[in-house]
This record gives C-alpha cells, structure tokens and sequence, in this order.
C-alpha cells in the first residue's frame, strides 16, 4: 500500500468522492481483515475507545448487522438505532436526531435514508464521520465495495477486471446498487451491460453503459452477472405488468444463465426474491456468490471503519 494514501477523517458518502487508489487501499485492508474473521477470536484494539452508532431509518439485515459487528470486531463501542422505535416516530426532525447522537460524544454514524441526500446532510450538519449505508435511489458505496471484491476475489484481479463483462439485470431505475456498482466498475474498466423493462432503467444512463432489451441478449459470454431486487416498496403501479411476467422475462433462471460464461459468477445485493427476480436454482447454484459478498461486505465495513477512524494501514 501506498503511505501517501489516506481516507483518515474521511465521510463516506459516493463512490465517486473516492479515487482509484483510495479503492485499491479500502479492498487491500479489507483482504487482510477476512483473516481476522478466520479467528477463534476476532476481537482487535483497533477502535478501542471510539463510539459508533449504526443510525437506519430503513429495515436491513446484511447492512446493518455487518457495520455492527464490524465496529464490534474492531474494538469499538457500538449502538444500532431503528428509527420506528426512536424519538423520530414523536415527531423529532432528522437534524435533531444527528445533533441529539453528535452530543454523546460519538465518533461516527452509519446512516440509512430512505431519502436521496440524508447521508450528505448529515455530513455537512455534525462532525462525526458520516458513512452512507444506503440513501433512498442515490448510492450505496460499502456494497458496490464488496461488490468489485468479490468480483476481484472469484474472477479477476483488480489492475485484469478491464474488458470483463459485467451484467446487470433488473430494477435499475431504483437501485442505489446499480449506481454505485456502474461508478466503481467504470473506475476499473469493466464492460457494463444492463438489461431492465423500459420502465424501470433511468431516464439517463452513462454512454459508456450497453443497455439491452432481453436478459437473454445482455447475459450472453458475461463473465459476472448482478441481479437487483425488484423494489416493490418504491415503485408506482403500472411499471410491470404482473410480478409473474417480469419473472418469466426478466428473472435470471438457469436456461438464461446457460448463456453466459460457462464459469459466470452469480451476485445479488439481498435480500433475495426467490422465483421473482432470480431463479432458487440460481441463488444455491455453485455459481452463485452471495453468501461470499456477505462475508466480503464485513470485511469491507470493517475496512471503512479503520481506515476513516484510526488510519490505521496494518491489520494485528
């Protein structure tokens, strides 16, 4: 690793505030943190002292439990705070729930929004280190770390995923996945493809970005292929016909899988919609990385965690 690398102090709120070298530092650390999790004991001193509070105005389960095990696991003092049970149902406005937590003294926030933006106000509102878990349609940075982590860990290494064919199928429109996965698979020159109903792609895409009009077409000799939930919770009436013939056209099953690469790597954020939006077959296939990219996920957030708080390069 480089010495002149750093993200101590930084807010993680986008990819894109992040350069090439910055990712190389968070996956390196995050390598070297998967042998902490091999341990009988996982406990480190890294974060001794320092107070997280996992703040989610959101349901998640991978998401929030890794963040809390990751401070956890690095020594820290930990709190997780769901919003449906927290002053905010009284009626208390976001910035005072920030500045009611930033009065405790603590050190970060993790934060999950349904609302594009939260996570930046909160950044730009307290002094606490801000770590974006995920805001409304905008981004979700830690999972499109994990994300090239388990693509660098099963298909290439970071400085080969250049030209590797990475597909991404399904609700786009509404994934902050999608986003954020498109920015860092950019950054390393994957070869992005999507495929989505009409109506759920965006309105504006990157050029650079191949969009097609059948999961068929898109997943031909791909090498990774992401499928995204098909988020019900954000979606207006009418943008698919029925759940059954978005399944039949647009989920991943093993015939269409058939047409990619006979070693292609299955992922999905979760939670996983089995028989919508991909196939059970698929989900349990030996093709199949999603329990790996939750694995990788702590091991990301546990990097995030070390390296904005402490600065800290080397893993005890």
């Amino acid at each position: 690793m480089q010495s002149n690398v750093s993200i101590a102090g930084r807010d993680v709120i986008q990819i894109a505030d992040f350069d090439a070298e910055q990712i190389r530092l968070i996956l390196n650390t995050a390598v070297e943190l998967k042998s902490v999790l091999k341990r009988s004991i996982k406990k480190l001193p890294s974060l001794r002292g320092k107070a997280i509070v996992n703040l989610f105005f959101e349901p998640s389960t991978r998401t929030r439990s890794s963040f809390e095990l990751a401070g956890k696991y690095l020594g820290a003092d930990v709190i997780s705070i769901n919003a449906a049970t927290s002053s905010v149902v009284k009626g208390e406005s976001v910035r005072d729930t920030l500045l009611t937590i930033e009065s405790m003294a603590v050190d970060a926030m993790i934060i999950r929004h349904k609302s594009e933006g939260v996570p930046q106000f909160a950044a730009n509102t307290v002094k606490p280190i801000v770590i974006n878990a995920g805001d409304g349609c905008h981004a979700h940075p830690s999972q499109a770390l994990l994300d090239l982590l388990t693509i660098s860990q099963f298909k290439a290494p970071l400085d080969d995923i250049k030209g590797l064919k990475v597909v991404i199928l399904g609700d786009i429109l509404h994934s902050r996945v999608a986003r954020s996965d498109i920015t860092i698979l950019k950054m390393f020159g994957a070869d992005i493809h999507l495929a989505a109903p009409p109506t759920l792609l965006p309105r504006f895409v990157d050029p650079s970005v191949t969009i097609h009009a059948t999961v068929e077409d898109a997943v031909k000799d791909a090498d990774v292929v992401i499928v995204l939930r098909l988020q019900l919770e954000r979606m207006q009436a009418g943008l698919i016909p029925s759940e059954d013939e978005y399944s039949r056209y647009f989920g991943l099953d093993a015939r269409k899988l058939k047409l990619a690469k006979p070693d292609a790597l299955v992922m999905h954020p979760g939670p996983q919609n089995n028989g919508l939006e991909i196939a059970f077959d698929v989900n349990y296939s030996e093709q199949s990385a999603i329990r790996a990219q939750v694995n990788n996920g702590l091991a990301v957030r546990m990097a995030l965690l070390l390296l904005t708080l402490s600065g800290e390069r080397e893993v005890l």
